[in-house]
């Protein structure tokens, strides 16, 4: 078994991922050919089919429904009963010749959506049809992942349709900042990247030489090209903010600012309150999407990984995700247009 398949067996957060992973899911969808009944608007399984599409018996799905059962639920497992299973029955016994499933004095029977089929083929681990298919699932996100991103991750951030806006702000607050520093600050040629650092530490944990080590930059790379737009935004607010007080402390000090002094006024700003829940909103999303989409680790905020939901993956690989080139072209032709009515 090859290591990412064996990070899906042993990682509920690697198989959410991959089953929130709404533009794999269809690709998917389209390799997989198992049948299934159309019920409540989408495809359904019995535990028989799944059983029989993974080579297994039925005991051992329902050993694994019993270790996983909540995890199955939440992505569409479910045990019908009542009027709900008479009707299932009925819409089934027209398409299957399933003696078991056509008695009507079953009381509930188990049914899975397509999502929870592939969470099964990735928790089993003595089924090779299983093996197989987890294998296929990897393929399938990486190939769309290569094709979307050009075959480089790097700088999947500026896919996003909120990344140019956050980009030309944190850019002139960050302009703000470093005059600010200039301004106020007696001289040193290491007191922006220093600050900096601390800004980033105060963020999500990592100066800028261990986030570019965790990504993989090169020398020619710039680190905040790779930011997220959340990120942009929260360090354009240290800075607009930090950018202020530095000002206001000179004023009323009436000469340049110590090293120790902007020190002091660093710590104030970065505890105050209002702060807390900004970070750890950043700290989930750095955290979490470049595992997913980076298979970037950052170590510091392994406590922050959360599954994407499905509106991530459709925000950085779906039908709206763009390059940056053609972003900028767009705004370029929107801003021609303005022009030519002028």
């Amino acid at each position: 078994m090859s290591e990412k398949s064996k990070k899906l067996t042993n990682s509920q957060l690697d198989r959410q991922n991959l089953l929130n992973n709404s533009v794999a899911l269809t690709a998917i969808q389209d390799e997989i050919h198992i049948p299934g009944i159309m019920f409540e608007n989408e495809y359904k399984f019995t535990k028989k089919q799944v059983a029989d599409f993974y080579e297994v018996d039925e005991r051992t799905i329902d050993r694994y429904l019993e270790q996983h059962s909540d995890e199955l639920q939440k992505n569409g497992y479910e045990v019908l009963r009542g009027g709900k299973l008479q009707e299932f029955i009925t819409i089934y016994g027209n398409f299957v010749n399933d003696t078991n499933v056509a008695h009507k004095k079953i009381r509930n029977l188990s049914v899975f959506s397509f999502k929870a089929v592939l969470n099964i083929g990735m928790l089993l681990t003595d089924s090779e049809k299983a093996k197989m298919v987890r294998a296929m699932m990897l393929d399938v996100v990486l190939d769309i992942i290569n094709k979307r991103t050009g075959g480089n991750t790097k700088y999947i951030n500026q896919r996003d349709e909120d990344y140019i806006d956050s980009c030309f702000t944190e850019e002139n607050y960050r302009n703000e900042f470093t005059k600010a520093l200039n301004d106020c600050v007696v001289p040193g040629k290491f007191k922006f990247p220093n600050y900096t650092d601390k800004i980033y530490i105060s963020i999500f944990k990592e100066k800028a030489s261990e986030y570019r080590k965790i990504l993989r930059l090169e020398k020619k790379d710039k680190t905040r090209d790779t930011f997220y737009s959340e990120i942009l935004d929260i360090i354009a607010s240290y800075e607009a903010g930090l950018a202020n007080e530095i000002r206001k402390a000179y004023k009323q000090k009436g000469s340049l600012l110590e090293y120790v002094e902007v020190d002091e006024l660093f710590n104030k700003f970065e505890n105050q309150p209002l702060w807390k829940p900004l970070i750890r909103k950043a700290r989930t999303k750095m955290a979490s999407r470049d595992l997913a989409f980076r298979d970037a680790l950052h170590i510091k905020l392994e406590q922050y990984l959360e599954p994407l939901e499905k509106e991530e993956f459709e925000r950085f690989l779906g039908e709206k995700s763009k390059d940056l080139s053609e972003r900028l072209k767009e705004a370029q032709d929107v801003l021609k247009r303005l022009k030519e009515r002028e």
